[in-house]
Order: C-alpha cells, then structure tokens, then sequence
C-alpha cells in the first residue's frame, strides 16, 4: 500500500500535465489508444523477464512516434492512424500471450493492483516522472503555442514536428507510470477526465493545470483507498470515482448558474 501511494502520488501530478494538451489539441483519444498500446509494452518486457513498465514505456513510445509519423501520409484521418496502432499493438499483445511463452499473469496490468507494485517499480517511476515534469517545463510555452495553433506556432519558427515527436514520448511516459495502479483498460481516463472536470471552472490556462492536478490527486487518492478496502480493482473504481467528481463539478456548475439567474431575476 506504502508503494502505490508512492506510484499514485507521481500519477497523479504526471497524468494531467500531459493530459491538458492532449485535451486542448483534442487528441484524447491517443491517449487512450497508447494506453491499450502499453499491453504489448508490457508483455515484451515480462517475455523478456525486464521490467514491465519498462517494456511499456518503450513500445508505447515507438507507437506514439508512429503515430507522430503518419499524420504526414493521414493529415484529415487521424481516426484511421488510431486504428491502423490499436490493431499492431493489441494483436502483438494477444499473440504473445497466446503463445504460451508468458509464464506471468499479464491480468492485473489490464485492471491494476495495488500489490503488484515493487519497489523497482517506484524507482522507475520516479525517473520517468522527474524526467518528463521537467521536459514539460522547458517546454511549456512551445506546448502551449502548438496545443491551441499548430500552424501558426510552425509559422513562428518553433519545431513543432521535433515536439511532437517529444511529447509523444511523455505520453508514453504517463501512461507507463501508470499501468500498475491504474490498469491498462481505463488509463485514459486518468490523463482525461481531471482535465475535463478543471475545464468546468472556465479558469485561465495556468489555473486549469493546477485544478486538474488537484482533481488527479483527489481522484486517484480516494479510488486507491476505497478500493483497498472494498478489495475491488483500483484501476475500475477510480474511473468511476474521476466520473463521479466530472459529474457533481458540472451539477454544482449548473445550480450555481440557477441560483445567479434566479438572484438577477428578483433584483
């Protein structure tokens, strides 16, 4: 329990701040489609007796720059990129462990497991994080320019192919982080829905981030305890708890505006 606090701590600040340009560029889905990617990651590392999240974070980083790549020959089918790596990473993944050669349970990366976090796998995660918080860092402004005009960051003279290809690296940095509490099934929802929920309070861009963090925290925090004590996947519930905080932002949202309209109403 002590380790996936660790693990959710770094999650919980890694997934949003590259989650809000996925949000804002309306890529959502690659997230959520590099996350299915990890699987294969995940099954070469065990086939190979390495580390799995290592083994995630590589492949899922090969598919992010494939992707990266064919938006050049699919500039108006970005649905068809999207399929063309689901149906390569999913069907190496169903292939290995079909084979019979994976002597490791491959299940609780699918749903996530609080006691299949190592000690390895915090020092890991730790790297990963530190590395790619500071990469967004010493990018953030070039992130910012491409995330809200792509053409006119590239008419600015920023290389916005070059961090593309660099985002798309800590993409697949979230998302290996992310696999052993989280589960591959519902990872993109951790680097969406906090976004989605900070986007409700109609803040600044500045602002949006650090709510978005915040929600990530309470998100993980309260789906990580009450799942331990459920016993229930960690992974599932703290989907259903970030849907839980999504919807009662926006009810709050909503009866804050009846009870303005209503207050100018009587005036």
């Amino acid at each position: 329990m002590q380790n996936a606090f660790f693990v959710s701590v770094f999650i919980s600040i890694l997934c949003p701040c590259i989650g809000i340009f996925l949000v804002l560029r309306k890529y959502s889905m690659i997230g959520d489609t590099l996350s299915h990617s990890s699987l294969a990651g995940i099954t070469m590392g065990l086939l190979c007796n390495q580390s799995p999240v290592l083994g995630a974070f590589v492949f899922t980083s090969v598919c992010g720059a494939l992707i990266e790549f064919l938006r050049g020959y699919f500039k108006k089918h970005t649905d068809l990129i999207l399929t063309i790596v689901f149906a390569l990473s999913v069907g190496t993944a169903i292939t290995i462990i079909s084979s019979g050669k994976l002597h490791t349970n491959a299940d609780a990366f699918m749903f996530g497991s609080i006691l299949t976090v190592t000690n390895a796998d915090k020092i890991t995660v730790f790297i990963l994080s530190i590395i790619s918080v500071l990469a967004v860092l010493l990018l953030y402004h070039q992130l910012i320019y491409i995330a809200f005009d792509e053409e006119a960051a590239q008419v600015a003279g920023i290389k916005v192919k070059m961090i593309n290809y660099i985002f798309s690296i800590l993409v697949a940095s979230a998302i290996s982080v992310s696999i052993r509490i989280v589960g591959v099934l519902v990872l993109g929802s951790m680097i969406a829905l906090p976004v989605a929920t900070a986007l409700q309070l109609g803040k600044g861009f500045r602002m949006t981030l650090i709510c978005s963090v915040l929600f990530s925290i309470a998100d993980i925090m309260l789906g990580l305890f009450i799942s331990y004590y459920l016993n229930v996947a960690p992974g599932g519930f703290t989907a259903l708890v970030s849907v839980a905080v999504l919807v009662s932002v926006i009810a709050v949202k909503k009866v804050g505006s009846a009870i303005k309209r209503a207050a100018v109403k009587a005036s």
